[in-house]
């Protein structure tokens, strides 16, 4: 399965070195295609950037925290991939979700991104679940895996937790819209421009990932959540003059 090329797998971390070890770890147990891991390290101070250099982790090391669209355009900038691929820390990648996307990805000419279901995620991406614990999830997501475009569905909107791009895209796109930064509905955005230059978005129903669910995020901003969430609202109305959340 390696005619879709080189994907460039891009994680931004701060301070979660405990969840990008998992993370990394089921990259390497469940990926199947050719890839390539950069991190993009937001002035950890837990020992992520010796964790990146003992495992030959590419490595990009930022002094602080520029939050995840940053993180995100810092890491593009390095990727050599065919396609480029942005993961949460606190995802759990599963047998065959690579090789999946990559199947939808490049389906057609016209598609432009796709991303996978998930327990935890706002829109059409979340599904209903039930499963014990992390090993029952994998066994869930085993015998979910399974490609079929029949699962496939076209949206207007995928969220950034995994989001697979095309190279041609972000040529013609661009990059994150820092303005965004710490992040919220810079995906929104992403999509949105990805819509008007006439690209398609998939939601790959045949492709299961677990996500833990915004952990950074709450950390780091536990009282302003909610207001992160409305600046953010509204500087999508401001440039779109359209509210994010009627494409949900």
């Amino acid at each position: 399965m390696s005619n879709f090329g080189l994907t460039s797998i891009i994680i931004p971390t701060h301070n979660g070195l405990h969840l990008l070890a998992s993370c990394v770890e089921a990259i390497r147990l469940h990926t199947d295609v050719p890839y390539e891991i950069i991190v993009v390290d937001n002035g950890s101070t837990d020992g992520t950037d010796s964790y990146c250099i003992r495992e030959k982790l590419i490595l990009v090391a930022l002094p602080e925290n520029r939050g995840f669209p940053e993180a995100c355009n810092r890491g593009l900038a390095v990727a050599s991939g065919d396609q480029a691929l942005l993961l949460n820390n606190d995802v759990q990648v599963t047998p065959r979700w690579l090789s999946n996307l990559l199947i939808a990805l490049w389906s057609e000419a016209g598609v432009g991104m796709v991303g996978p279901v998930t327990n935890y995620a706002s829109g059409g991406q979340q599904i209903n679940l039930l499963y014990r614990d992390d090993e029952d999830f994998v066994s869930i997501a085993e015998r979910f895996n399974r490609s079929n475009p029949v699962k496939w569905q076209e949206t207007e909107r995928l969220i950034g937790m995994c989001l697979l791009i095309k190279r041609e895209v972000m040529t013609r796109v661009g990059v994150l819209d820092e303005r965004f930064s710490p992040g919220h509905f810079e995906d929104d955005d992403y999509c949105y421009r990805a819509r008007r230059e006439g690209y398609k978005l998939l939601i790959c129903g045949d492709t299961l990932v677990y996500h833990a669910g915004s952990v950074s995020f709450k950390a780091r901003h536990p009282q302003g959540w909610n207001d992160l969430i409305d600046r953010n609202r509204n500087i999508f109305i401001a440039k779109w003059g359209v509210d994010p959340w009627k494409l949900i």
